[in-house]
């Protein structure tokens, strides 16, 4: 008997790799999956891992009208060839795209999940332009999931659709693999040569970001909020770990210099693997501007590390204030130093919220849980 055809598209592959890494190869077990994004070392990865087929088609993540029509086209051509029963996409100009072309294309079921929203945090003309894009998505698709609570709070609050909005599980688009995320895998002494390596002292205290090293992440809030806390703390290291996007949302020109010559912050680029930085870590730092559901949050709460996160969408439902972590106005450097120096100083708290974030986090995002819950919601639709 044949399976039932489900097409993942993304906009990226990097996205598909990532955000969905092992969720392609369980619904493999019920259903045939092709996953759909631009060709690159991160396609090859899903296709390899996941054991599933993949379909090279370009798509750009900025406004690119003649590409964008040239990418619809050719992804309407590929749904009306593989007859898909449903196409789910992540990301938003594939959620767009896809949910366009699927609908002209005939498929029956054509699902959408926001992992993030962009409008929220941009004004004038971008912001009504971005709004009518995801408004002109949610009309085309036929099922719309929030990836969290404080997503969906504004797709209403916008009024982006009318359509019912359910979030699955707890939230997030895969939930943790906690036997991956363990801090037990790394040993003090494996510990100790990565921190010599990094110029980390066994005693220093370590506060690390992970994530793209650009403005919308906090970065220039975050590197003044250390330099002042590191001018009364010199055992105190901030490790960064995540690539520069210089061209789509560059740092302050300061921010970039301090980057480059602090003697006690070590920026390490982009990792595969960031578990060996969480494990040498005492606490994340994250004080991002606008986040869907953030994954390293969850990464950070399963390797046991307390978090430090702005009061935003997906961070304040993962971390809840002075249980696993401190959260903090978005924007607000003042805001940032005081939570480190809290953290730094007060070691009762500091423990006591350890203590709580990996069983907080398994107990809600476990990956099962996710994969469980989504495969249910594609059951659904299997008559």
């Amino acid at each position: 008997m044949n399976k039932k055809k489900i097409i993942r598209t993304s906009t990226i592959a990097m996205s598909l790799n990532f955000l969905l890494k092992g969720q392609l190869a369980f619904l493999k077990q019920n259903y045939e999956v092709i996953a759909v994004s631009g060709a690159d070392h991160h396609l090859d990865e899903v296709a390899l891992r996941e054991g599933v087929r993949t379909v090279n088609l370009q798509m750009q993540r900025a406004i690119s009208p003649v590409k964008d029509i040239i990418s619809l086209w050719k992804l309407y051509r590929l749904f009306k060839k593989e007859k898909p029963f449903i196409v789910h996409s992540i990301t938003p100009k594939a959620g767009l795209l896809s949910m366009t072309a699927a609908y002209f294309a005939g498929v029956p079921v054509r699902m959408h999940t926001f992992t993030g929203l962009i409008f929220p945090s941009k004004t004038g003309m971008l912001q009504k332009i971005l709004i009518r894009m995801d408004k002109l998505l949610c009309h085309f698709a036929t099922n719309v999931y929030p990836e969290g609570e404080g997503v969906k709070h504004d797709l209403v609050r916008y009024k982006i659709t009318a359509k019912p909005l359910n979030v699955l599980a707890n939230g997030n688009v895969n939930g943790i693999d906690s036997n991956y995320f363990d801090p037990n895998l790394y040993s003090a002494e494996v510990n100790t040569m990565l921190k010599h390596g990094l110029g980390i002292n066994t005693g220093d205290f370590v506060f690390i970001f992970v994530g793209r090293l650009v403005s919308d992440k906090g970065m220039n809030e975050l590197v003044t909020a250390f330099k002042k806390l590191n001018a009364n703390h010199d055992d105190v290291k901030l490790l960064l770990v995540g690539p520069f996007e210089n061209d789509l949302d560059p740092l302050d020109a300061d921010t970039l210099q301090e980057i480059k010559q602090h003697k006690n912050i070590i920026s390490v680029g982009f990792q595969n693997d960031i578990r060996p930085y969480l494990a040498i870590a005492d606490v994340l730092v994250f004080p991002s501007y606008r986040e869907g559901f953030p994954n390293v949050v969850l990464q950070a709460g399963a390797m046991g590390l307390p978090a430090i996160v702005t009061d935003i969408n997906g961070c304040n439902e993962i971390v809840i204030d002075n249980l696993n972590g401190i959260i903090i106005p978005a924007k607000d450097s003042k805001a940032v130093q005081d939570a480190m120096q809290k953290l730094l100083q007060d070691t009762d708290l500091r423990n006591h919220l350890q203590q709580q974030s990996r069983n907080l986090i398994i107990s809600r995002y476990e990956q099962k849980l996710v994969w469980e819950a989504l495969l249910l919601e594609y059951r659904k639709f299997d008559a």
